[in-house]
């Protein structure tokens, strides 16, 4: 097994030393061979110049930087498209995530499983960090239509052909679990040992994670849209119905004021009209959100070339060539 880390790097300049020694120390025992990817993400303090460093000093580090700040998922994608080997994983920079607990990934991923999660065994945040962190798991479950995404995490181990899910992708609203749980749905939770975050805050503070739910249930999900779709439905039968009541009233003789029957028909046919209209609107938009996501058709897991040989009864015999 061969295995691409990846790690998203922003003001981790105290860290990025010890990280690399303890995956260079780590990786030789559980791999055949290695790269660690340092992908520093616009860092306004030294973080590249150490990056730059390891990467000159140290044989199996590569180190890339961005224009600028984007985002940690958005540098993940960077990196992953730069990943050259078989397996991939990806880890943080602050050494919450113990390259140690790398071996465990590994041993996950059998021949039923392409994606592990590494999850703490007991995780601890405010009261506010942890409602906004439930808020984007919950987002990230409607956009992966599934209730598992409470057991994700940055720690991750996957298949390379994974990444082929993340061709596509395009735009500055990524979300790299989504992306690729587009190639698979065999995921495993595993619980590790989490550490104490060595230097710094973490960078994923109510509003961002806030932030981060949003982008994944517009991004990434037409159920929104959806909702309108069947919203728009609903109310437009009711109001043909209101409408058939009416008429129904008004030829059984039922007393009105003179007018209402006419005005409350016409307003409930037209209503009704509107919010149908407005459901196929929902559904045509949401067809056109979904193609724009960067979703590919199809993933391949592995292929098997045979031999170039025909097969049939044209074999071995040879054609005549057309006579004038």
């Amino acid at each position: 097994m061969s295995v691409s880390v990846v790690v998203p790097c922003y003001r981790s300049a105290r860290t990025l030393p010890a990280l690399v020694a303890r995956l260079r120390q780590i990786l030789p025992e559980a791999t055949a061979a290695y790269e660690i990817i340092l992908v520093v993400d616009g860092s306004p303090d030294g973080t590249w110049a150490v990056a730059h460093d390891l990467a000159q000093r140290e044989v199996p580090v590569r180190a890339i930087r961005l224009a600028r700040n984007y985002g940690q998922h958005n540098a993940l994608l960077a990196g992953l498209r730069a990943a050259r080997f078989d397996t991939v994983v990806t880890m943080d920079d602050d050494l919450q995530h113990p390259p140690e607990e790398i071996p465990r990934l590994l041993a996950e991923l059998t021949d039923e499983v392409d994606l592990v999660y590494g999850i703490a065994r007991d995780e601890e945040h405010g009261v506010l960090r942890s409602m906004a962190s439930r808020s984007a798991k919950a987002g990230m479950s409607v956009a992966l239509g599934v209730r598992g995404a409470v057991q994700t995490s940055a720690f991750r181990a996957f298949r390379s052909f994974l990444r082929d899910g993340l061709d596509l992708v395009n735009g500055p609203h990524v979300s790299i679990d989504v992306a690729l749980s587009w190639g698979t749905t065999r995921i495993r939770a595993v619980e590790v040992r989490m550490a104490e975050r060595a230097e710094g805050t973490s960078g994923y503070t109510f509003r961002v994670l806030l932030r981060h739910a949003a982008t994944m249930v517009l991004g990434y999900s037409t159920a929104p849209l959806r909702l309108v779709t069947y919203l728009g439905l609903l109310v437009g039968l009711a109001g043909l119905a209101l409408f058939v009541r009416l008429i129904w009233l008004y030829v059984n003789g039922a007393t009105t004021v003179a007018g209402f029957t006419t005005i409350s028909a016409m307003v409930a046919l037209f209503s009704s009209a509107q919010m149908i209209a407005i459901g196929v609107l929902g559904e045509y938009v949401g067809r056109i959100h979904a193609g724009g996501m960067g979703r590919p058709a199809y993933v391949v897991r592995e292929s098997v070339e045979g031999s170039d040989q025909p097969v049939g009864p044209t074999v071995g015999v040879q054609r005549t060539p057309p006579t004038s």
